[in-house]
């Protein structure tokens, strides 16, 4: 009986990316930003689409403090084309500064303020019933908290705390979220 020969399949890439990531790419990742600084390993307008990244060839983004420095437009391409590249399961950390801080609005090139509810339009479920106009092809759980300013809270009880996060600025200075491609 003669012996066949299984063809070989390919493993899979588990690419680390850090999109944005400009001096500060995160060890491990492949850096990845619109301008060539130090570090970056690939200079990539993420504006746009089709990003580089075969379908499903992604295990980890990491992307801190660039989401901001895009137009509504161009976000609904980032959230596509991040599901598009990110494998089942694979997941993103997502971190931008919150509105209501100067963190936002100190620094001229943001373009646009994100709020935590923008992260509903990420789920195909959640916009089948209550935005089915948008143009997102995303399927993303997401999860998210936020990083405190914490000089101003320091010893405070967590009524106070829980009170300052509702009604002051200055207070929350980062948003956190972990996005899961379904």
């Amino acid at each position: 009986m003669a012996k066949r020969k299984l063809a070989e399949v390919p493993e899979p890439l588990n690419l680390r990316l850090d999109l944005g990531c400009g001096k500060n790419k995160q060890p491990g990742y492949i850096g990845v930003d619109a301008i060539a600084f130090d570090g970056v390993d690939e200079v990539v307008d993420l504006r746009k689409g089709p990003w580089p990244w075969a379908d499903g060839s992604v295990e980890m983004v990491h992307c801190s403090h660039m989401i901001e420095h895009l137009e509504w437009p161009e976000r609904v391409t980032f959230f596509n084309e991040l599901y598009r590249v990110l494998r089942v399961g694979g997941q993103c950390t997502l971190i931008w500064p919150n509105w209501a801080h100067e963190r936002f609005w100190g620094d001229p090139t943001h373009k646009a303020p994100m709020s935590t509810f923008a992260l509903y339009y990420l789920s195909r479920e959640w916009r089948e019933t209550q935005a089915p106009h948008v143009g997102y092809d995303c399927d993303f759980a997401c999860t998210w908290g936020h990083g405190m300013d914490t000089d101003k809270i320091v010893g405070r009880n967590a009524e106070y705390v829980q009170f300052a996060v509702a009604h002051y600025t200055n207070i929350v200075a980062d948003i956190h979220a972990t996005l899961t491609k379904q």
